[in-house]
């Protein structure tokens, strides 16, 4: 079926925390071909605001035709998505970009942030032994539906719940060990998580959070440094939203 363009039809919205909402839609066929760490592209009702807004996929009901997005209110496109109730249509486009490499070797999942929803779907359907370390500000959200996949570890930067820091000092305090990193989540923390793969040496995926346009690779908005040369461009680029999000963290500079 490969990417397509539909008008989806709202199930249910909760909020989950200070503007944070999940949103169940009902998409049909696309969600047979939705992968853990892919992501749509939802588009605004105002003709007048043209891009669409990329949200990651936070879990996928393939018997039902439904994929779950939690995303956070940022600016108009998200402030008006979190307006819409059962029933409402949004037009939207996907799946879109990479998603993770399945393995299974004993996994660390890594994410903080608004990265945490894209690794519900992937603690699911990771067949493997595996630790998830959940990073926040300060309120917690989704925390408990990753229990039933796996180990959970918490840090709080203000150690309100679980370590009192962040994703790697919760590592270091709990003993947190692995074959495997996955992760998703601001860039400072995917740096020290490339540094602690690198120096433990543990093969790492990570998913790059970043500002996208057209979300099919067209418009070279979300360009990253990549160790591998285009041979059609002759550059160090690689296109977050059609290359990725998703990569080998050896493959990219951060």
């Amino acid at each position: 079926m490969g990417i397509k363009k539909i008008k989806a039809t709202v199930v249910s919205q909760d909020m989950l925390a200070s503007d944070i909402f999940s949103m169940w839609l009902q998409v049909g066929d696309m969600a047979l071909e939705a992968k853990p760490g892919q992501f749509i592209s939802v588009y605004s009702s105002d003709d007048s605001k043209l891009l669409p807004r990329p949200i990651s996929i936070c879990e996928i009901d393939k018997e039902n035709g439904r994929i779950r997005i939690v995303y956070r209110v940022v600016g108009y496109g998200t402030r008006e998505f979190s307006g819409c109730k059962a029933g409402d249509v949004l037009e939207m486009m996907g799946p879109l970009g990479n998603g993770y490499t399945l393995k299974r070797e004993k996994a660390i999942l890594v994410a903080g942030g608004i990265g945490i929803p894209p690794m519900l779907e992937l603690a699911k359907e990771l067949d493997c032994e595996k630790t998830i370390v959940l990073g926040y500000r300060d309120e917690l959200f989704l925390n408990n539906e990753f229990e039933a996949y796996g180990r959970v570890v918490i840090a709080t930067e203000d150690g309100s719940c679980g370590t009192k820091g962040n994703v790697l000092d919760a590592i270091q305090a709990e003993g947190v060990d692995g074959q495997i990193i996955y992760s998703c989540g601001p860039m400072p923390m995917l740096r020290a998580l490339k540094s602690y793969a690198v120096e433990h040496e543990i093969e790492a995926w990570i998913s790059l959070e970043e500002k996208m346009a057209c979300g099919i690779g067209a418009c070279l908005a979300c360009v990253c440094k990549s160790k591998d040369v285009d041979h059609h461009t002759n550059v160090h680029n690689k296109r977050i939203c059609k290359d990725g999000p998703v990569f080998n963290a050896q493959e990219v500079d951060l």
